[in-house]
């Protein structure tokens, strides 16, 4: 005769605890991590910025209901949208993510921390124009914690700090992609314990809004790979920051939570959509994952691909006059890439082609660069581009392998020789760290700094864009600016 299940109401898990009370309580003292934070802050607008110059981006924004409008709510940046809190989050995130040129962590799970911002820019705004506005939490939402003062951005950066870290950790050792879930998960958790606290909740309640990030399990990576890669994987960490911000919002009424949404029997987020496994944290968290974020600076790739298209640049003035000539082109890459981007066959669409390998190293072969449009139509549907990708043989190196895990290197290596008829070849070319990796910080923040001003000036206009960058040259100056004044620079 079989037990009856008990139904005593357990502590919550400790993954729960942990992360809000990390979200809640935790001091960022480190000045790498801020300092970078402020460059991630720049670098991530851009991006969005950039992003609004792709009708199929564009047509995503605004309001759920066109026309529909709300006193004091979030800014979208480069646009004139005025948006309640989920849906701008939405707006920011999609932007952001849009053109795969926004931060990136790789790990046992990678994925965008930067994503995040979506929520934290979003609700710090909203939460900042009221209490600039005179008008109380209590008017529109009947349990936040009364602000008198606008947040400033020094606790927009301490947030992404600590988002990132949420994301960034969790990845390190729980591969979600292994059972076939996408990364934005890790996006909602971080989002979700971040905005809960800039909300003002509770312990309790920060806790019952990340409990219910895990309950909504996690989309799928389907739209991530051959043969169905498609535009969702660019607004799929909107989703998840819009998401986030609305099971914040719903946490703070006082909604029960699921203390043991992780790890119940049989009906927990570990036995449903984790084989079993425990999802556990690697290491204590901190700020560790900002410090060695990596910055997509000279490409919009895939991150995996940034060192190939590299070398196929430094390649370019050798191969340029002799693309006719070429027999094969050896590509030596690490098994992460081997698995996400190695691609054979037709790509039909923007987001199938900046996931594949050859197809981005093809491009810098031929043109010396590669940009966002070139992963439009009129620039795929040049034959040369084709012909190489045919003559692309893709090899994994066990070093680079791992070099990719090994937690002080983080390698993202590859290398290209190009063989011809001739039977003469150009030299190996090998980049074993891109120019966004924090080894080469000294020499990325520059470069960093001109994709921002190039970004903006292509928006605002040249000068408008010099006044943008010259927010982010002062530190001091940048923290102690409200939140409704910054968004406000960025509006239209």
């Amino acid at each position: 005769m079989s037990s009856p299940i008990s139904n005593v109401r357990p502590a919550p898990d400790t993954l729960l605890t942990a992360l809000a009370d990390y979200a809640l309580d935790a001091k960022i003292t480190s000045d790498e991590a801020l300092d970078t934070a402020r460059w991630c802050l720049a670098d991530t607008l851009a991006c969005g910025i950039m992003a609004l110059a792709y009708p199929a981006c564009t047509k995503l924004l605004g309001p759920v209901v066109p026309g529909t409008s709300i006193t004091h709510g979030a800014r979208v940046p480069g646009t004139a949208y005025e948006l309640d809190p989920v849906q701008a989050a939405f707006n920011i995130g999609t932007i952001v993510r849009w053109l795969d040129f926004n931060d990136t962590w790789l790990a046992a799970e990678w994925g965008h921390p930067s994503d995040n911002l979506g929520a934290i820019l979003a609700t710090a705004d909203w939460l900042s124009r009221n209490a600039a506005a005179g008008v109380t939490p209590s008017a529109f939402h009947t349990s936040l914690v009364t602000r008198h003062t606008p947040l400033t951005l020094r606790d927009v950066l301490v947030a992404m700090v600590k988002a990132h870290e949420i994301q960034g950790i969790l990845a390190l050792e729980n591969s979600f992609n292994r059972v076939g879930l996408d990364h934005v998960l890790l996006v909602r958790v971080a989002s979700t314990a971040v905005t809960a606290a800039m909300l003002g909740g509770t312990r309790d309640q920060v806790i019952n809004a990340i409990s219910h990030a895990w309950l909504d399990g996690s989309a799928l990576r389907t739209y991530r790979h051959a043969p169905n890669t498609g535009s969702r994987k660019s607004w799929a960490a909107g989703d998840a920051t819009s998401r986030a911000v609305r099971l914040a919002l719903i946490a703070m009424t006082g909604e029960m939570g699921y203390p043991s949404v992780l790890t119940a029997k049989t009906w927990g987020f570990q036995d449903v959509s984790f084989n079993g496994q425990p999802v556990k944290l690697a290491r204590p968290l901190g700020s560790y994952v900002m410090e060695n974020v990596l910055f997509k600076i000279s490409f919009p790739a895939e991150f995996h691909a940034q060192t190939a298209v590299e070398c196929a640049v430094k390649l370019h003035p050798q191969v340029k006059n002799r693309l006719d000539q070429i027999e094969r082109v050896e590509l030596t890459t690490h098994e992460s890439a081997i698995r996400i981007i190695d691609k054979s066959g037709p790509l039909h669409n923007p987001a199938d082609r900046d996931h594949c390998l050859q197809y981005m190293t093809a491009i810098g072969l031929i043109f010396g660069h590669l940009t966002a449009e070139h992963y439009e139509d009129k620039v795929a549907a040049d034959p040369r581009i084709d012909a190489l990708r045919a003559k692309m043989l893709v090899t994994e190196d066990n070093a680079y392998s791992r070099d990719y895990l090994d937690p002080e290197k983080r390698s993202i290596a590859n290398a290209v020789q190009i063989f011809f008829r001739d039977g003469s070849t150009t030299e190996r070319i090998e980049v074993p760290y891109p120019i966004g990796h924090r080894r080469r910080r000294a020499d990325g923040i520059p470069l960093l700094r001109q994709k921002a001003a190039a970004a903006f000036a292509a928006h605002y206009g040249e000068a408008k864009s010099a006044q943008l960058v010259a927010l982010f040259t002062d530190r001091a100056n940048l923290e102690a600016m409200p939140v409704p004044d910054f968004c406000g620079h960025f509006a239209r």
